[in-house]
């Protein structure tokens, strides 16, 4: 069964050839992605992995977390699923100097 790596902490210089390259060591690459900004095509600094082979994806966790790639400290983890769920925003936030308060416009 395949296992999908979360590798954060990318240098932005990075491209998708280099990431295959340094992770094939560890076994058969299904898929590889760097995330990249939709309107400047730059990259975001993370990416995901996907191993062909459970154990080889659990091996380049242990081997590559922590260590520097092209002079940065990447974080290797098992990525967790994506969810439904939109990040709750409160725009409702009362700010310095608002007068919304009723008490107060009564006097």
């Amino acid at each position: 069964m395949s296992k999908r790596l979360f590798v954060g902490n990318l240098p932005f210089s990075l491209t998708l050839d280099e990431l295959k390259k340094t992770f094939s060591s560890f076994g058969d690459i299904e898929d590889a992605t760097i995330v990249t900004n939709k309107f400047s095509g730059r990259s975001k600094g993370f990416g995901f992995i996907t191993f062909k082979n459970d154990d080889d994806a659990q091996k380049a966790i242990k081997e590559m977390n922590g260590k520097e790639l092209a002079g940065r400290a990447v974080i290797i983890n098992e990525a967790r699923p994506m969810t439904d769920e939109k990040p709750r925003r409160n725009f409702n936030r009362k700010r310095f100097g608002d007068n919304n308060d009723d008490s107060e416009s009564d006097m």
